[in-house]
This record gives structure tokens, C-alpha cells and sequence, in this order.
């Protein structure tokens, strides 16, 4: 389900790590990271800090109208007979409200539907944050490989400087062929030192969303480079019939189907009641009074609000037809730029790398021994450092795809078998 999302990468993962402070030795894991974003981001806690506001509101729908003491004097100041004291009226009454239509019970059920709507809704808000910790940790991941990539450039690049020293101070090749392999040996540690600060910053950005201002940790576990297989689109279309964001639409649907008998309520009027107790000082006598009031044209006020409720409710079979297409479209999209993208990523290991690397190590003897020329060894070095990097833009393509797909779906995407490890190519 949604609340492990750390099959969303499908990194190689180490054991999880279940310490407070990660120790910098020991790579944080996918598990890990997902961990403290859950227990720590304020997105969360915003969420749930809610449910004692609309606990309260729930409690305060539930109270029926309050029951009204009144006192009223009349022939206070009078003239004649009733002046002074002599005619005054006093009148001690109780008053209250006698709700019709069910007017309680559709206040109680609106306060209900808005409370158990928060549940779908940290639900979404849940995947959207697990997501996007499971963005930065790849983006983590992307540096280091990235890295990786730029060591393998700089170690062929001081090769080849090696070889262009030996050949000029043999007098087989000119001091131009040095110079060339020296600045592309700079380049490659350029690249390397890029990688480095690109890594850093992206453990600086996954941290932040616990709330740490320091990394805490050197590295993040697994390869970028190991897809797994994914899931037939069809069963992933049907789970996202099941989708938190299609299950918000559901907790807005009872909304506003409680708005709408609350409304309905409001054509039946209320009654007003009074009974008292009338005291008359002109001849010391005691009377019991009561009365009780109805407002009229009750329906005809109530009409526009019934009207603007049953229309409101009549749009979520559009809205939701209208945001399923957009899921299912989404869902598509992503699915196929994962099928692609993890194409690319095998292909390129099995066919094309390990090529690469043989042309490169054929132009390096070739060129020792004066049967090629330099030009044509740094091109098959740049060609292979070049295949490695599309290979790597290939593999995060697909796990971007797929971090997507898990936050539609909310399932694992994992399917039955193994998952397919593509290694490096060195």
C-alpha cells in the first residue's frame, strides 16, 4: 500500500536504518529517509492538528437551540390608575425553539462528513510528500552515479596523458597530442568536482524535508542504475480505481450530499414556543400565559440554497469522470516513459556499452603502437563516458516515471519476479 513507499525506486536497498541520527559510515537507505519525512514534516501534522477544529465543530452541530429566560414589565410608568406601582405586569416566560425537518440530525452529519473527509485527504498529502522524498533521495543517487561516471573519465583521461607523455618524449607524437589529453583530463575533473557539489546539494535537500540543516549523511544506498519489472498497465489502471485522489472526491461527495439534506431541511420552519407566568400587582393576581410563533415563506427562502446544493452535487460525477481521464492519461504517460526509459537503460548495458569499451581498449593499443591516431582513441572515450551518461538519463527517466506511478496508483509497482539489476558497465 501507499504507506511503504520505498518501493518506489527500487533501489538495491541496504537493512533499513532504524537510529534517530543516521551515522554518516553507513548509507542512508530509501526506508530510512521515507521514515523521518513521515514522522517529522509539518504537511502531516497540519493535517492532523485539523481534527480537533472540526471535532469541535462536530460537538457544537450536535447542540440543539438554547432554551431563552425572559422577564417582561409592563405599566412601569404609567398614569391614573396604573400610576406608580399600582398596574405593573410582570411576566417570567421560558422560551425555545422547536427544530422540524431534521435539522439536527443533517447539522450532525455535515460535521461527520467533514471530519472523515481528512482521511483521504492525509492520505493524498501523505503520497505527495513520500513522493517527492523519494525524488530527492534519487536525485542523491543520480549525483553519485554521476560521479562514478566522471572517476571512469578522469582514470582513461590519465591514461591517455600517460601515453601522450611517453610518445612526445619518444619523439612519436607532437606536444599538441599532450596539451589536447591534459585539458581533457581537466574537463573530466571539472566534471567530477560538479558531480561532488551536485551530490552535496541534494543531500542538503533531502534533509531539509525532515527539518535538518545538515545532511547527516555521506552517501544513499543502492544503484540508480537497477530497474525493476514493471507491472501489466491494465492491472495498474484498475488499481487506480482505488486512488487517494478518486477517494477525496468520495469524501466531498458525502459533503456534499449532508450540505444538501441540511438545506432541505431549512423549507420546514421552525416553532418558536413561549410559556410563562404573568404577575399583576393591581390585583395581586397570577395568570399562566404561552404562545408560540411560525415564519412564513420558509420554502420559498430555502429554495435557492436547495437549488445551488443540488446542483453542486450534481457536478462530482463530472468531476470525477473528469479527474479519473486525467489520472488514466497521467498513468499512460508514465507507464510508457518507464517502458522506454527501461529499455534504453538495457539496451545500452547489453549492446552498446560493452562495445564501446572494447573499441576504446582496441584504439588505446592501436594508438601505442602508431596504428591510430589520438583523435580517434579521446572520441571512443568520449563516446563511452557519453553512453554511460544517456544510460544514467535513461535510468532516472524511469524511476521518476515510476515514483509517479506509485503516487497515482498508491500500490507497489514491483512485479512478482525480481527485479531487473543493471550494472554499471565499466
Amino acid at each position: 500500500m501507499w504507506m511503504r513507499l520505498a518501493a518506489i525506486a527500487a533501489f538495491a536497498l541496504v537493512p533499513r536504518v532504524h537510529a534517530q541520527e543516521p551515522v554518516p559510515a553507513v548509507p542512508l537507505t530509501l526506508d530510512a529517509a521515507i521514515a523521518r519525512v513521515a514522522l517529522d514534516h509539518p504537511d502531516l501534522q497540519l493535517v492532523d492538528a485539523q481534527r480537533p477544529v472540526l471535532e469541535a465543530r462536530r460537538d457544537a452541530a450536535s447542540l440543539r437551540p438554547p432554551l431563552q429566560v425572559g422577564v417582561d414589565v409592563e405599566n412601569l410608568l404609567g398614569s391614573g390608575d396604573n400610576r406608580g406601582l399600582q398596574g405593573l405586569e410582570t411576566t417570567v416566560s421560558l422560551s425555545g425553539v422547536l427544530e422540524r425537518g431534521g435539522k439536527l440530525d443533517a447539522r450532525r452529519l455535515l460535521a461527520q462528513s467533514n471530519l472523515d473527509a481528512l482521511a483521504p485527504q492525509r492520505a493524498t498529502a501523505r503520497l505527495d510528500l513520500l513522493a517527492e522524498a523519494a525524488r530527492r533521495y534519487l536525485e542523491v543517487a543520480r549525483a553519485q552515479s554521476a560521479l562514478d561516471i566522471a572517476m571512469t573519465d578522469i582514470e582513461q583521461r590519465r591514461r591517455a596523458v600517460n601515453a601522450a607523455r611517453l610518445r612526445l618524449q619518444a619523439g612519436a607524437s607532437p606536444e599538441s597530442v599532450l596539451f589536447t589529453a591534459q585539458a581533457m583530463l581537466a574537463q573530466a575533473e571539472l566534471d567530477r568536482d560538479r558531480a561532488t557539489q551536485e551530490a552535496a546539494s541534494a543531500r542538503l535537500a533531502l534533509a531539509a524535508l525532515w527539518g535538518a540543516r545538515q545532511a547527516g549523511f555521506s552517501a544513499v544506498s543502492g544503484d540508480a542504475l537497477q530497474l525493476p519489472a514493471a507491472r501489466d498497465f491494465e492491472v495498474l489502471a484498475e488499481e487506480l480505481q482505488r486512488a487517494p485522489e478518486l477517494a477525496e472526491l468520495l469524501g466531498e461527495q458525502r459533503i456534499r450530499e449532508a450540505q444538501l439534506q441540511l438545506a432541505r431541511t431549512a423549507a420546514k420552519p421552525d416553532w418558536n414556543w413561549q410559556a410563562g407566568v404573568r404577575n399583576s400587582r393591581a390585583d395581586s393576581s397570577t395568570s399562566l400565559v404561552g404562545g408560540f410563533s411560525i415564519p412564513l415563506g420558509s420554502a420559498r427562502r430555502a429554495a435557492p440554497e436547495i437549488r445551488e446544493a443540488e446542483s453542486s452535487l450534481a457536478l462530482l460525477p463530472y468531476e470525477r469522470k473528469a479527474r479519473q481521464q486525467q489520472l488514466y492519461a497521467t498513468l499512460a504517460e508514465a507507464h510508457g516513459r518507464y517502458a522506454g526509459a527501461r529499455l534504453e537503460v538495457e539496451r545500452m548495458k547489453r549492446d552498446v556499452l560493452p562495445q564501446l569499451q572494447k573499441a576504446e581498449r582496441a584504439a588505446e593499443q592501436a594508438w601505442r603502437a602508431g596504428a591510430a591516431s589520438y583523435m580517434e582513441w579521446a572520441q571512443l572515450q568520449a563516446m563511452r563516458i557519453e553512453a554511460r551518461q544517456r544510460q544514467l538519463d535513461s535510468a532516472i527517466a524511469a524511476h521518476t516515471a515510476l515514483i509517479e506511478i506509485q503516487r497515482l496508483t498508491g500500490q507497489s509497482m514491483l512485479a512478482e519476479d525480481a527485479p531487473i539489476a543493471v550494472e554499471n558497465a565499466r
